[in-house]
């Protein structure tokens, strides 16, 4: 989350797209120290079950869908979005949004989850395909990075940058999940059995290099 946030320009107007519950917008003011954060989410009840957090950092609570962003032309000078661009309708659109809201030299920083391989084997197309499905998404959303990144370059973004961290990212949720897991007891049986079924499969799509967590950077020229 740091290397993400201190990717953009300090001082500026930043927008945090797909903010979730703003669980990270502390740490985005922390460290650029935004002159505005705005925070934009399609979830309504997420902006208001996170409205302490963003109060806390004058942070302004928008709702936006991210393929069509309630913020003018060459309005902003960071857009971050983080783990949250698989959920968006289209990343195609999200990326040309993002070309139009940035002034010139403004900077996009997003974190997502991306393909390394295709799934070829049952227990890998059936773990991948459950994962689709619980989330809700199309399985043209699962894309590699050099798609997403390609995405990126045909909005007319320069400067494209892809990283890899899913060693720091998958695989410590992986083993604070299951570690809650274990201690959830009180939990229904049938509860616990389908969430360490649904773990075990993002595991394996973890441990297999189907998955993993990716890291953009890119310029509004």
């Amino acid at each position: 989350m740091g290397t993400l946030a201190s990717a953009l320009p300090a001082g500026g107007v930043v927008a945090d797209v797909g903010n979730g519950l703003g669980t990270q917008d502390r740490l985005i003011a922390e460290l650029i120290r935004p002159r505005r954060l705005v925070a934009v989410n399609i979830t309504e009840w997420q902006l208001a079950a996170g409205r302490d957090r963003l109060r806390d950092v004058a942070a302004a609570p928008v709702v936006g869908d991210t393929t069509r962003l309630p913020i003018a032309d060459g309005a902003v000078d960071g857009v971050i979005s983080v783990g949250a661009a698989f959920h968006f309708r289209s990343r195609q659109a999200f990326f040309e949004e993002c070309h139009r809201v940035l002034r010139p030299g403004g900077v996009l920083s997003i974190s997502d989850i991306a393909v390394q391989r295709w799934p070829v084997r049952p227990a890998e197309l059936l773990s991948g395909l459950t994962q689709l499905r619980v989330f809700g998404l199309r399985p043209s959303m699962a894309m590699t990075a050099g798609e997403i990144a390609a995405g990126a370059r045909a909005a007319g973004l320069v400067q494209v940058e892809v990283s890899w961290c899913g060693d720091r990212v998958i695989a410590p949720a992986l083993r604070l999940t299951a570690a809650r897991l274990a201690g959830a007891t009180g939990a229904p049986a049938g509860q616990r059995a389908a969430a360490r079924l649904l773990l075990g499969q993002v595991d394996l799509l973890w441990r297999r290099r189907i998955i993993d967590y990716a890291l953009l950077r890119a310029v509004r020229p």
